[in-house]
């Protein structure tokens, strides 16, 4: 892990919960209701088969963690409690209050921490992984470099599995913490790994929104919220009345009232559409008037203060300490931001993908979500890939070099990799520009997040990637990197991960661009219904688009897997 401990990974940013179809409440949950609510929320564009899977395992993931120790929340009699979550009409998400991917993520810890103990796991901290070494087509392992002394070295191994997380950092401002990126991901689509469905992206609908343009990160509120609180704008363009003041007669409730059979509670493409259609009627709250209200008045006078705090006090305290205003007796501000990636790199049913020994785990692939991820299902695709899914499928792979010894590290392919990672570092250092890192991320970030976001149009898509090849000339000849490369040098870092971001922005404008329809968190507004909302079209584009990389000035190739519904017909998706 690039992180000073794994404790730092990202996954305690997922805060609102871990879904299964366990059914406590009684409600009428089910594995198949879980595995169609799954397949409906991505807009019918992923695997029956790897959805179908990931809702089988569910009920044997809580029981895992809750051996690990994982504190969820439980009810007066002891039993565990559950939650609901977006785009489902059944409580069926695992919480531990607000920081649920944190508690899971230390019980993994624990035992990853008993396994270095034993010595079976060498664990290497501050390391990030730039190349993944090919030999004979297949992969046999990794070079790294060392964060902290800048040291590259090589690592052998019979199977290489990728976990890095995805690529939201893409557009500069996201909820993803600072050093996310996706070099691990795309220094393997460079050797022949395809990417898949790269447009497929994210925007969150519960974010607290940027103060100025000069902000390099943003906050997410858990969807989790959406239970208790009420999403509202003023019903006058022009009211700057604070909201305690706005009656009830003068509020917009606009998702109970466009989407009464979900109301808050409709998936994220969907609730953060119906934001942006907010500010651009100009009915935008806050200083720079880009949010709305999620108000919790309604829930404190039902259930107490004292039970909202129970169940959302440290999001609450987090809020007021990074806006200075009290959820408890204002409406919190909140605005869609860049969060998850539902794209990645293509994978087969046992996560392998197109390079043998290479497999991708997590938000690193692009197996289970299809074109929208339903909130809670993030933890339980890590857990299941990771716990109930490469177990037992890597073996298949393996029992081909049993009793055979890795590819030694002193082997060409391996030192030519190594003098490859060292060149190319060297080549940023040597450029000898201007202007920063930061520099090009943020202007990569506003051209993304301003043609390729929440909503696309084919003319947007051919001036971000006419932008995108701009500001690719202008980081290869204009760029300035400090220091060396034999030391702590986080400038040096964030080129590398500048440069494959550069390469992966192009690849999601043209990938959005080829998918003519809308569907999920693909808005192409050329491509919508009268009321507003994502039309597929299942004759021309149910397939999955993965790309091939061919060579620096070529573009990659699409090849398409094409979807197949057997179990949950493709239906126009509502919610109302």
């Amino acid at each position: 892990t690039y992180h000073d401990s794994a404790r730092r990974a990202h996954s305690i940013a997922a805060q609102g919960g871990i879904n299964a179809a366990k059914n406590y409440p009684n409600d009428g949950d089910s594995i198949y209701r879980l595995f169609y609510d799954t397949v409906k929320g991505g807009d019918f564009r992923a695997r029956e088969a790897n959805v179908y899977r990931l809702a089988q395992v569910s009920n044997e993931i809580i029981d895992q963690a809750t051996a690990q120790g994982v504190p969820f929340g439980r009810e007066y009699g002891g039993l565990l409690d559950n939650r609901s979550f977006g785009g489902a009409q059944v409580s069926r998400t695992f919480y531990a209050r607000g920081q649920t991917g944190q508690q899971l993520l230390l019980g993994a810890y624990q035992a990853l921490a008993r396994q270095i103990s034993a010595g079976t796991v060498e664990f290497h901290n501050r390391a990030e992984m730039l190349e993944v070494v090919m030999k004979d087509g297949r992969a046999v392992g990794v070079i790294i470099r060392d964060l902290t002394t800048g040291e590259v070295t090589a690592h052998s191994a019979h199977a290489v599995i990728l976990a890095t997380g995805g690529y939201s950092n893409v557009y500069f401002l996201s909820t993803n913490a600072m050093a996310c990126n996706a070099t691990a991901a795309w220094r393997a689509h460079r050797k022949g790994a395809f990417f898949a469905n790269p447009c497929f992206t994210q925007i969150h609908p519960t974010c607290i929104p940027a103060s100025d343009e000069h902000q390099s990160k943003l906050t997410l509120m858990s969807e989790s919220l959406r239970n208790d609180g009420r999403i509202w704008v003023p019903v006058d363009p022009g009211d700057t009345r604070s909201p305690n003041e706005i009656p009830e007669d003068e509020r917009d409730y606009y998702l109970e009232r466009q989407y009464p059979a979900f109301g808050n509670l409709v998936p994220r493409d969907v609730a953060s559409r119906a934001a942006m259609r907010m500010i651009d009627e100009n009915r935008g709250i806050g200083p720079l008037k880009n949010g709305v209200y999620l108000d919790f008045s309604d829930a404190i006078e039902r259930l107490g203060k004292r039970r909202i705090e129970e169940r959302y006090g440290n999001l609450f305290e987090m809020y007021e300490r990074i806006t200075d205003e009290d959820p408890y007796t204002v409406p919190m501000r909140i605005y869609p931001a860049p969060h998850y990636t539902m794209g990645g790199l293509w994978v087969d049913y046992n996560l392998m993908t197109t390079v043998p020994g290479l497999d991708a785990l997590g938000e690193a692939n692009f197996s289970d979500h299809g074109a929208n991820r339903l909130g809670a299902s993030a933890l339980m695709q890590g857990v299941a890939d990771g716990y109930f899914v490469i177990p037992y499928t890597i073996g298949d792979y393996l029992s081909d070099y049993l009793n055979t010894d890795p590819v030694p590290t002193d082997d060409e392919v391996f030192t030519d990799a190594l003098i490859d990672v060292e060149e190319r570092t060297q080549k940023f250092l040597d450029i000898g520009g201007t202007k920063s890192v930061d520099h090009f991320h943020r202007r990569l970030g506003k051209v993304m997040i301003e043609y390729c976001g929440l909503a696309r149009t084919a003319d947007g898509l051919e001036t971000a990637i006419e932008e995108i090849q701009e500001i690719k000339r202008g980081f290869w000849s204009d760029l300035k990197v400090l220091g060396t490369a034999d030391s702590l040098n986080q400038s040096l870092e964030r080129a590398g991960r500048v440069a494959d971001f550069l390469e992966l922005a192009e690849l999601m404008c043209r990938d959005a661009l080829d998918r003519e329809e809308s569907c999920g968190g693909h808005f192409r507004m050329e491509h919508q219904t009268e009321d507003g909302e994502a039309r597929r079209d299942d004759e021309n584009f149910s397939f999955v688009s993965a790309w091939e990389w061919i060579d620096e000035s070529t573009p990659q190739a699409l090849h398409k897997e094409e979807l197949e519904f057997e179990y949950v017909p493709p239906t126009q998706r509502s919610y109302k």
